[in-house]
């Protein structure tokens, strides 16, 4: 009889041991699917802020009684730039800093779009175009690279937030805090957009 409770008695505790494992690693794995997903969106936007300054160094050419619109792609540019690198850094608030970076290089480049419409010589510039068209490609990958990022991250938090891992998530302080989602906007009117044709 005392054998059995005893045995009983271990078995429960091996089974909380195994479970106790298993959530962990399972944590685990599910924050570094999320760090592999931002890692992807890491390359594609450094891309993007590489091809930036291609594009306005052509546009300089053609638009020179634009140097605000210019320098306001330039500035947005370099403080998304600095909010990534803020990320890589591990700083408080960095994906906050960057969804709000990246908020304003997007309208940048829809006013330097729109800008742009009005010279024709610049559009039809082969080497603007090729760049226009991988910033297209690049601005698609980003969006493909955040989904994945963003459902990773979903799933992270979901299982960290769900009974009874949330029990034991307090005892791990590389869990404490949710991962936050990348929420930039999507303006898809981006440099190659077609024209809208309406009868």
């Amino acid at each position: 009889m005392v054998f059995g409770s005893i045995l009983i008695i271990v078995g429960i505790i091996a089974f909380g041991v195994i479970w106790l494992i298993g959530a962990y690693n399972s944590l685990v794995t599910l924050k570094n699917r999320a760090q592999n997903a931002f890692s992807q969106i890491d390359v594609q936007l450094k891309r993007r802020y590489d091809l930036i300054p291609n594009l306005i160094e052509i546009a300089k050419k053609y638009l020179s009684h634009e140097q605000e619109t210019l320098m306001k792609v330039i500035e947005a540019r370099n403080t998304a730039k600095g909010a990534l690198d803020n990320v890589a850094k591990n700083a408080p608030d960095a994906i906050n800093a960057l969804n709000s970076a990246e908020k304003s290089l997007q309208n940048a480049l829809m006013n330097f779009n729109m800008t742009m419409e009005a010279y024709p010589d610049l559009k039809s510039n082969t080497t603007m175009m090729q760049l226009s068209e991988e910033l297209a490609s690049t601005e698609n990958k980003i969006a493909f690279a955040r989904q994945a990022y963003n459902d990773n991250v979903t799933n992270f938090n979901t299982y960290k937030q769900t009974f009874p891992v949330n029990i034991i998530v307090g005892f791990f302080s590389q869990f404490a805090q949710d991962l936050p989602l990348l929420e930039f906007e999507e303006k898809r009117e981006v440099l190659n957009q077609a024209p809208k044709v309406q009868f």
